[in-house]
Parts: structure tokens; sequence; C-alpha cells
């Protein structure tokens, strides 16, 4: 494959940024889920789950990228170069990174960086699972 993958620092970047730039909107746009998480983060489920509709969603309304991942120019693909569809990022974000990390309580989660920085083709957990990679735009 002639594609050049992201490296783990730059796919860490780019989920602080999304993280910072989610949380601010996030506050002015739903300031109930914000405060909720703020006071009690066991109370934080309204403020998770708008995080994971915006991972699972905003990918697939725009093309592969999300806030993050398009400042440092980086997008997810399949690994058959098409565009991610709602399953891909249905089985990734929800699945891969949500569901079977809170079943293995986070093993999947350290298991992925070691994949992302040791294995050639820098794929996930969350990846291999959903038929996607990421790649360099």
């Amino acid at each position: 494959m002639g594609r050049m993958n992201a490296s783990f620092g730059r796919r860490l970047v780019a989920d602080f940024l999304d993280f910072f730039v989610f949380s601010i909107l996030s506050f002015m746009i739903f300031p109930w889920a914000i405060e909720s998480y703020l006071n009690d983060w066991t109370d934080g489920l309204w403020w998770n789950l708008l995080y994971v509709l915006y991972g699972t969603i905003v990918p697939v309304l725009w093309g592969g990228y999300n806030i993050g991942k398009r400042i440092l120019r980086i997008k997810i693909k399949r690994i058959d170069e098409e565009k991610v569809t709602w399953k891909n990022m249905i089985l990734r974000e929800v699945i891969g990174k949500n569901v079977i990390a809170y079943l293995t309580f986070g093993i999947t989660t350290i298991v992925s960086v070691f994949m992302i920085i040791f294995r050639e083709d820098k794929r996930a957990v969350h990846d291999l699972i959903a038929g996607t990679y990421v790649r360099y735009d």
C-alpha cells in the first residue's frame, strides 16, 4: 500500500484537539451535560454519549475527518480506500473504542497504543474491527 499512515503522536494530538474543541462547544450548546460531568464524573453520561456521537457521526458526514484530524491533516479511511460509512464508524467508535474497552477494563485501549506505535500499518484494535486506518491527507 502506497499510503502514509498517521503516527501515534499525530493521532493523539488530534484526539486532544477534538476533546478540547468539543468540550468548549458542548459547554456553549449543552451546559447541563458539561455541568454534570464537572460536578460528578459518574453523572457525566450525557457528555460521554455526546462525545461518542460526535466521533461517530462527524467523520461520516465530513469525509473521514473530525475537527482534530482536519487540523492535523489526517483522516479515517476504509482499507479499501473508500469513504467511511455508518457501519465503519459505529464499529470503530461505539464497539471498538467504547464497548470493548469497557468490557476489557481499558486493556484494549492500552493494546491499541502499542499497535499504533509498533505495527507497520499503524492500525489499532478499533481500526481492525471497523476495517479502517488513519492516514495523512
